[in-house]
């Protein structure tokens, strides 16, 4: 261990109960997507108190970044940590106002960028660096609320639902140039696998409003054909391929106002997803079909509103300045290096890796299953300081020595898209869809 690499261990080390106390104070104040005012608000707190020279705020409605250096010569490594919680009221910890709850780690992410910001900003090791590093915090990874968004983006806030995608958009990460992401895990490792995408949709189905016990026979029932609709998504399933990881997974959010009435309005918010943008666009079509299917039977309307999602998250070995992060903060233990396995679930994670480079870790230090009331964090050393001390050394391992790991990682990165290219795939999934009733 080099002098700069003790200095950032200990000055992670000097500041733990500060960066514990952090990632407790947001862990019980969860928020949700484009809603994290609070968390926002707390990480810029936590940025300013390094002094750090730019911080920017209100980037994509909450997302946050702040520049390690005014100004510096060579590559710009971005640190990532997620704002947004889950809609779980169940969970011990969630936010009674906003009915959130922290179980997928999004606040670790956070108390480890914050975390290495002690680190970084300690001028010997600034110095050090030859480069630049932001501490961003971005919204709305969890995709949910589909109207809410749909909404934000009427009134002119937002165009995509995801926060990484819209920082894409306005051009957030134009001055990155290689990013760093954490999860928290079941363990200590290095690297990612694949994961699918999906687009998201509102549907609407219009009824005709009559008294459901009297004269039942003059409406025409939306919850009914919705319910057609559902029924006719289930009998495409066997026309999916196993090998495309395809899930599609609708939620009702109305299904009438009184039960003596019959239904004149049903929505679903759904989400498509899959392995490729090939099969997306395939299960997103049968979706359409299925859906019009139940309307035209009960002579319902429609509308259905398709919005871009996630990319496909691309599969990414581990790089050698994070296995070396790891080794140095967790010396002589064992972790695993990314088998490039798919994973069903989705992350706006693969929306930057399709732009530019993005290297990945994971820490453990918590248990239950993710996405659950289940979730809790069992070890705050494992699951905090350990992720701040890896983002850290991993940002000094990339920018030290002439930043040599840092440009040899984008000089050799062949992004799918840019940026321009990328908006233009985002924009030719957005559609809406209407008939009307009969």
């Amino acid at each position: 261990m080099d002098a700069t690499q003790k200095r950032i261990v200990e000055r992670i080390d000097e500041h733990r109960e500060e960066i514990i106390a952090f990632a407790r104070d947001i862990y019980t104040h969860a928020e949700l997507g484009y809603k994290e005012t609070r968390t926002a608000k707390k990480f810029a707190e936590a940025l300013k108190s390094r002094n750090l020279p730019v911080i920017k705020e209100h980037l994509a409605v909450t997302g946050v970044k702040g520049y390690l250096k005014k100004e510096a010569a060579g590559p710009t490594v971005a640190l990532i940590g997620e704002l947004d919680a889950l809609r779980i009221p169940t969970h011990k910890f969630a936010n009674p106002e906003t009915q959130a709850a922290h179980c997928c780690g999004h606040h670790a992410q956070l108390a480890g960028v914050a975390g290495a910001a002690f680190a970084l900003a300690d001028p010997e090791v600034s110095a050090a660096l030859d480069g630049n590093v932001i501490f961003f915090a971005v919204p709305a990874e969890e995709y949910g609320e589909i109207e809410f968004k749909n909404q934000l983006k009427a009134e002119g806030k937002i165009r995509y639902g995801g926060g990484k995608c819209e920082l894409i958009r306005i051009g957030a990460f134009d001055d990155v140039d290689l990013s760093l992401a954490h999860h928290s895990g079941e363990g200590l490792g290095v690297g990612n696998g694949s994961s699918n995408g999906f687009v998201s949709k509102v549907i609407r189905i219009i009824g005709r409003a009559a008294h459901a016990a009297a004269r039942p026979h003059l409406g025409i029932n939306a919850l009914n054909a919705a319910a057609l609709g559902h029924t006719a998504l289930q009998y495409q399933r066997e026309t999916f391929r196993d090998e495309d990881s395809v899930r599609v997974h609708p939620i009702l959010t109305k299904g009438g106002d009184l039960v003596n009435v019959v239904p004149d309005e049903a929505v679903l918010e759904a989400l498509v997803r899959a392995k490729n943008t090939e099969a997306i666009l395939d299960a997103n079509e049968k979706t359409d079909r299925s859906f019009k299917a139940g309307a035209d039977a009960l002579g319902a309307g429609y509308e259905i509103t398709t919005m871009p999602g996630y990319l496909p998250q691309i599969p990414a070995a581990a790089h050698p300045a994070l296995i070396t992060a790891v080794e140095l903060a967790a010396p002589g233990r064992e972790f695993k290096l990314s088998s490039g396995a798919h994973g069903a679930g989705s992350t706006d994670v693969g929306d930057v890796q399709h732009i530019l480079p993005t290297l990945t870790f994971h820490t453990g230090g918590v248990r239950g299953a993710f996405h659950s009331p289940e979730f809790e964090v069992t070890d705050e050393d494992e699951a905090y300081i350990l992720t701040a001390k890896i983002f850290a050394l991993g940002a000094y391992e990339l920018l030290k020595d002439g930043a040599a790991q840092a440009r040899e990682a984008v000089e050799n990165y062949k992004a799918p898209f840019t940026k321009d290219t990328y908006i233009a795939y985002m924009e030719s999934l957005m559609k809406t869809e209407k008939k009307d009733l009969a």
